[in-house]
């Protein structure tokens, strides 16, 4: 018989010992015995592999009962880990679980069983580091750190744990990770708090079809985007992403800070976002601050994001309703409505911010209130009848449009929107609006204010029906308001701006009662 199967053999003997040994201990004290891989023969030298010895630690932690699986202070070579009810697994301060470089140490993917239109990276979850499935009650903390130990993107995800419940996350480093950080994939009560992810060479934290999540405290650098809850098919079935909250969190990208919907066949509901701060990592600036987006057919409802600070963010604020239509036999628009964004401020920004829906399809119910953007501008006035394409089917990016008729805002297909207090600064004069509205109805501007000292009027509204504009202050010299559109009516200003001449500028197909004074 081969050295391997008796390796096999003295690993389960020592389990089994262990765990007996451990049943009556627990007992009598009444509380978790901790376990560490030191007694199955983990050398913790960096050089050894320790899969074997570690995941004896964890199979005989779970098999009295669970507890805590302590990784001393080491370098501890590893392959795939499979985590198990119960248990908490722990790493003490200078210790490093560092991921094997050879592919072979880790689990295949496995087979899933029915077609699934999302990449490799968001529908497998064995070729991993550390991984669960169908588990409940399982931790992992401590202050040590996870090295995934490769230098570029694609390899095992450092955690991996999929259809789990009553999970912790606390305290962590992870490294060098090639693939999604942490990724979650229909979990359930899941709190990650006080985690550090540093030269991620892919996503942060992945909260994929899962509920009752709460991520806190944590400090992300990823290549790409920070934190991206999703929606896939990859249950095999339409899962929502439902009662999220973000907090306190400091999210450095090259990508997206916070995206929600990059995968959005099910829905999104009951989000907050608060208290962060967004910024670059390295010399590329992140292309979008926060992006909300449904381009599979999801409902998203009822997000609130505030307090947030950005600097060197191309976009702030990126919102897309589109029709790409993943996983769905006929692509079907979803529906995003029901957003409350508060309390930002940007500096350095380099595109507008965007709400936009498609024809026939309305984002609804937006309210963006006490936003201050400052906008590097310059851009020319000849980007003011660009042509901007719908791309209906387009995957969702906040740099997807290019050019834009307004340097600060574009809006086009929407309805019920509030724009309270926002102002859109320059720190270049920029020779177009700093607000463009398409096919917009039920539209409330409160104190719109941009110090672009420019001939261009401040907004242009096309094709807008019921709006109500009230400006507290215009930089000196520039218009209010451009308006064009057959079907413009029910605009509303103070009275004395009708009187003073050139503030609005009325297209010839306008009619002359679409403009009244209030």
């Amino acid at each position: 018989m081969s050295s391997k199967f008796f390796h096999h053999v003295l690993i389960f003997c020592m389990i089994v010992i262990a765990s007996q040994g451990n049943a009556e201990e627990v007992q009598k004290a009444g509380s978790w015995r901790v376990w560490t891989p030191l007694d199955f023969g983990a050398k913790g030298d960096g050089i050894s592999i320790d899969t074997g010895a570690i995941q004896a630690a964890i199979d005989a932690c779970a098999a009295a009962g669970g507890g805590r699986v302590v990784l001393p202070k080491g370098i501890y070579l590893s392959g795939s880990l499979h985590l198990r009810s119960g248990v908490v697994f722990h790493l003490d301060p200078g210790s490093i679980l560092r991921g094997s470089p050879d592919n072979s140490d880790y689990d295949p993917y496995e087979q899933l069983g029915f077609e699934n239109d999302s990449d490799r990276e968001t529908s497998f979850f064995h070729f991993a580091l550390i991984w669960g499935e169908d588990l409940e009650n399982i931790g992992i903390e401590g202050t040590g750190i996870i090295d995934g130990n490769r230098s570029k993107r694609g390899g095992p995800k450092p955690i991996a744990l999929k259809r789990c419940s009553q999970v912790r996350i606390t305290g962590i480093t992870i490294e060098n990770a090639p693939n999604y950080c942490i990724s979650l994939l229909g979990v359930d009560y899941a709190l990650i708090e006080g985690v550090t992810i540093r030269k991620a060479h892919c996503d942060g934290i992945d909260p994929d079809c899962c509920r009752h999540v709460r991520i806190s405290n944590c400090q992300i650098e990823s290549w790409d985007d920070a934190i991206v809850p999703k929606t896939s098919f990859s249950l095999g079935e339409h899962r929502p992403t439902e009662f999220l909250t973000i907090t306190n969190c400091q999210l450095a990208t090259a990508s997206n800070c916070f995206k929600l919907g990059t995968e959005s066949g099910g829905d999104f509901r009951n989000i907050t976002v608060s208290n962060c701060v967004m910024y670059p990592l390295g010399h590329r600036h992140p292309t979008s601050g926060i992006s909300l987006e449904s381009v599979d057919g999801s409902k998203l409802r009822g997000v609130a994001i505030t307090n947030i600070s950005m600097r060197d963010v191309e976009v702030p604020i990126f919102i897309r309703l589109g029709n790409r239509g993943r996983d769905m036999e006929i692509p079907t628009p979803g529906v995003i409505e029901d957003v409350l964004i508060s309390n930002v401020v940007a500096e350095g920004a380099t595109r507008a911010c965007s709400i936009t829906g498609i024809p026939g399809h309305k984002v609804k119910g937006v309210t963006l209130s006490d936003i201050r953007l400052r906008y590097q501008g310059g851009g020319s006035s000849e980007d003011l009848g660009v042509e901007v394409p719908e791309l209906i089917d387009r995957y969702p990016d906040a740099d997807m449009f290019k050019k834009l008729p307004a340097f600060g805002l574009y809006c086009r297909h929407g309805e019920d929107f509030v724009f309270r207090n926002v102002q859109l600064h320059v720190e270049k004069e920029d020779g177009r609006h700093a607000l463009y509205a398409e096919d917009v109805s039920d539209l409330s501007i409160v104190g719109l204010r941009s110090e672009n000292k420019s001939q261009t009027p401040l907004m242009h509204l096309k094709e807008v029906q019921q709006a109500s504009i009230r400006i507290d202050r215009l930089a000196e010299g520039s218009p209010l308001m451009a308006v064009s559109g057959k079907t413009t009516m029910g605009i509303a200003v103070e009275r004395y701006l009708l009187e003073l001449p050139g503030m609005i500028q009325l297209q010839e197909e306008v009619q002359g009662d679409s403009v009244t004074g209030r």
